[in-house]
C-alpha cells in the first residue's frame, strides 16, 4: 500500500500550485486527476502579472510553442449597446489555453502524477486518509473543481446560486483569423442586459474562445445560441456549431462550502471561491494553493481542524477586502434599478476602466501573497 504526506486530489491551478509550494519542504506529496494531462480543459483563460511571480516565472520562461498572448486592454459593453475601449501601454494579462498551461504547472511542481484515477472511496484512517483502499495520506487537498469528491466528501453537494457557463474553443487559419474583427491584445466582453452574466470573444493567436456565463441557469442554451449569433453578425467570429460545452462554479461569499476540516483543505473551485464580480476562477485557485500549502507547513505536521483555520484566515483577508462593499450595495437595491444603472454605467470609460477593468477583472490594487508578515497565531501552532 503506497503513503503519502499530502494528497491533493485536482491536478489544475490550485492543485498544482499547492504541489509547488511544497516540492522543496521535505514533504511527500502526491497528486491525483482523473484526467490525463495535458486534459481539455475550457476557460476564457488569462492569468495577471501577478500570478507570473506568486509562481515565479517569467514570459521567457513560459514553453513558446504554447500559447501566451500579451493583453494591453479590453473592449465592454451591454450585448447591442457601443463599445467602451479601455486600452493601456503595457501588458496588463496574458491569454492562455488551459490545456497548455494546466499541464505546465502540474509538470513544473515537480510532484508524483497518478493520471487517470478517479476517486471512489475516501475514508478516515489512523488519524489520516485513506484513499481508494490503497493509498493513504496525512493530509488532504481537495482541488477538483465543483464537484470535487473531496469537496463531496465534507458535505458540499450543491452549491447555492452558482454561476453556469457555457463556451467552445477552436483553432482558425491564420487568414480566417485575421479577418474577424476581434484583436488578441483587446478581449472584448458583453454584458447580459439584465446584469445576470456576460459573453465574451478572446482570440489567443488563431485560437479563438467564445462563451457565456450567468448566475440565472434559465435557458442558459438559448442565451449562448443568440449571443453566438450576435458575435457572427458583428463581429465575423464562426462558431462550430458542435463543441459547446457548460460547466458551473460557485462564487466567493455566495457558495457556503466547508473548506475545511480535519486534515482536509479545499481550494480553488471546489471552496467556490471565483471572484463574485467577474466569475474568474485561476487567479483565486492558484493563490488558495500557495494559502493551503503555507497552511500545512505551518501546522508542523499537527493537520486539525484548529491548526488548520489559518487558512480560512488568509482566505477572508484576501477576498473580503474589496468584495464585502461592492456585494451589501448590490443587495440592498433592486434588480430592475440595477439593470437601468448597469447599462448607463457601462457607457462610462471611467465606470468600465476604473471599476470594471481594474477592481472586477484585473484586481489592479492587490499586491503578491507575503506570507512572512503573517506569523501563525500562538493558539492556531499546536504542539504534536
Amino acid at each position: 500500500m503506497d503513503a503519502c504526506d499530502v494528497a491533493i486530489v485536482g491536478g489544475g491551478p490550485g492543485g498544482s500550485s499547492c504541489a509547488w509550494a511544497l516540492r522543496n519542504s521535505g514533504l511527500h506529496v502526491v497528486v491525483l486527476d482523473r484526467a490525463a494531462f495535458p486534459r481539455n480543459k475550457l476557460c476564457a483563460g488569462w492569468i495577471t502579472p501577478l500570478i507570473l511571480e506568486e509562481l515565479e516565472f517569467t514570459p521567457e520562461d513560459y514553453p513558446r510553442e504554447r500559447v501566451l498572448q500579451p493583453i494591453t486592454g479590453f473592449r465592454l459593453s451591454t450585448i447591442g449597446s457601443p463599445q467602451v475601449e479601455i486600452r493601456g501601454d503595457r501588458v496588463v494579462s496574458y491569454g492562455i489555453r488551459r490545456c497548455e498551461f494546466d499541464d505546465w504547472l502540474l509538470r513544473r511542481s515537480e510532484a508524483p502524477v497518478h493520471e487517470g484515477v478517479a476517486i471512489t472511496s475516501i475514508a478516515r484512517d489512523n488519524g489520516g486518509w485513506l484513499i481508494n483502499g490503497n493509498l493513504r495520506a496525512r493530509m488532504l487537498v481537495g482541488a477538483g473543481g465543483h464537484f470535487c469528491p473531496v469537496g463531496r466528501h465534507l458535505g458540499n453537494k450543491g452549491s447555492p446560486a452558482p454561476v453556469l457557463a457555457q463556451e467552445v474553443e477552436f483553432e482558425t487559419e491564420p487568414g480566417e483569423a485575421n479577418c474577424s474583427k476581434v484583436d488578441g491584445h483587446m478581449p472584448e466582453l458583453f454584458f447580459c442586459r439584465d446584469m445576470l452574466g456576460y459573453g465574451w470573444v478572446f482570440r489567443k493567436d488563431n485560437w479563438f474562445n467564445v462563451g457565456l456565463g450567468r448566475t440565472d441557469s434559465h435557458e442558459i442554451s438559448r442565451h449562448v445560441k443568440e449571443f453566438v449569433g450576435y458575435l457572427g453578425e458583428t463581429r465575423g467570429v464562426e462558431t462550430p456549431a458542435s463543441g459547446i460545452a457548460g460547466h458551473a462554479y460557485g462564487l466567493w461569499g455566495r457558495s457556503q462550502r466547508k473548506i475545511l476540516d480535519d486534515g482536509v483543505l479545499l481550494v480553488g473551485d471546489a471552496a467556490g471561491l471565483a471572484y463574485p464580480e467577474s466569475g474568474e476562477g485561476i487567479r483565486p485557485a492558484i493563490e488558495s494553493g500557495l494559502m493551503a500549502a503555507h497552511t500545512i507547513l505551518s501546522a508542523d505536521g499537527n493537520y486539525g481542524a484548529r491548526n488548520l483555520e489559518l487558512y480560512r484566515e488568509l482566505l477572508n483577508r484576501r477576498l473580503q477586502r474589496e468584495t464585502a462593499r461592492s456585494e451589501t450595495l448590490s443587495q440592498l437595491l433592486p434588480h430592475a434599478v440595477k439593470e437601468v444603472a448597469g447599462c448607463l454605467l457601462l457607457r462610462s470609460r471611467a465606470f468600465c476602466q476604473n471599476v470594471v477593468v481594474n477592481q472586477w477583472f484585473l484586481r489592479v490594487a492587490e499586491q503578491r501573497l507575503s506570507f512572512e508578515t503573517q506569523p501563525v497565531r500562538p493558539e492556531l501552532n499546536l504542539a504534536r
